[in-house]
């Protein structure tokens, strides 16, 4: 005899999940009850995969997936239901429940679907929030099962009301609301939802409409306080430099103070010293001197003599 049940389940991403198969076979005895759940596997190209199993008393789940899989009841007395843990999008595919005992069979054929809640959008505003001027808000949701539904809302912060949004607003091609002429009535806070049949994500804008007399005055504002800093920092550098000026000039008439009380030192000199050796000098040179002037001292007496002598035997020689 063999059974046959078809049956199509929707589950969440992230979540556990119970895929159901019943059976009556355990009536038989348990001595020769098998039960097996498989998977078909669209990625794997319709590939049987062994998820887990009981049999000869025993049970036995795939070593990929060591604790994903288990029995949710008693699987001997007919719930032979699998628990999956935290699904993914990946698990979705055909999973077939094969229960078998005494010859006879039961086949239960459960078609999962994953769904995938949508991710956290991304709010981001653009263009300025100017009287007169456009505004673009966008929101966008990078992840989840489609169709993901777009929805803006105004909203106020202190009761959670929604407010009418201006009725010259618009919801561009890709879920874009558009504001068109600003004014102050527009301020507030704007919130994107985006929902698919398992989920719904929001994320938010706030929009605060400036005047143009109030631009002009936080322009200025904005440039008093810059050149304000840049004053500060000059001052600041002139004050640095002057006293770095200050240090120099110290510091200058500090060694020139130092080399005038060493100059007399160099001055002095050792006995024996150049000094000496320069007296020396002076004393030889005076002696040289000395002694050339009485050898021609002592030449001109004896020429004096000679020439004296010599005048006398003349003389003689001519009374003679």
């Amino acid at each position: 005899m063999v059974a046959l049940a078809q049956t199509e389940v929707k589950l969440v991403a992230e979540e556990n999940a119970t895929l159901p198969c019943h059976h009556s076979l355990g009536l038989l005895g348990t001595q020769s009850l098998d039960i097996e759940w498989l998977v078909n596997i669209s990625d794997h190209g319709k590939q049987v995969l062994q998820l887990l199993s009981y049999s000869a008393g025993q049970v036995y789940d795939a070593e990929n997936h060591r604790g994903r899989y288990s029995f949710v009841s008693n699987y001997l007395a007919g719930d032979a239901s699998m628990l999956i843990r935290s699904l993914k999008p990946d698990d979705a595919g055909q999973y077939i429940c094969k229960v078998k005992n005494v010859g006879q069979f039961q086949w239960n054929y459960i078609t999962v679907i994953v769904l995938v809640k949508p991710s956290e959008p991304v709010c981001r505003s653009e263009g300025e929030p100017l009287e007169g001027k456009n505004v673009t808000l966008h929101c966008k949701s990078s992840a989840g099962t489609k169709p993901l539904n777009y929805r803006w809302v105004r909203v106020n912060l202190k009761d959670d009301v929604e407010r009418p949004i201006q009725s010259s607003a618009r919801i561009g091609p890709e879920n874009q609301l558009l504001l068109h002429n600003l004014s102050k009535t527009d301020n507030g806070s704007y919130r994107c939802e985006v929902s698919n049949e398992v989920g719904k994500q929001i994320c938010e804008l706030h929009i605060n409409v400036q005047g143009i007399s109030n631009v002009g005055f936080l322009a200025g504002a904005v440039c008093g306080i810059v050149v304000g800093v840049i004053l500060v920092i000059l001052t600041l550098w002139l004050l640095f430099r002057k006293r770095e000026f200050k240090k120099r000039e110290e510091d200058e008439f500090l060694n020139e103070i130092r080399e005038d009380a060493e100059a007399p030192k160099a001055r002095l000199m050792k006995p024996g010293s150049s000094s000496s050796d320069s007296r020396s000098s002076r004393s030889g040179s005076s002696s040289t001197r000395s002694t050339t002037n009485s050898a021609s001292r002592s030449q001109r007496t004896l020429s004096t003599q000679e020439t004296f002598h010599g005048e006398q035997r003349h003389h003689c020689l001519e009374q003679i």
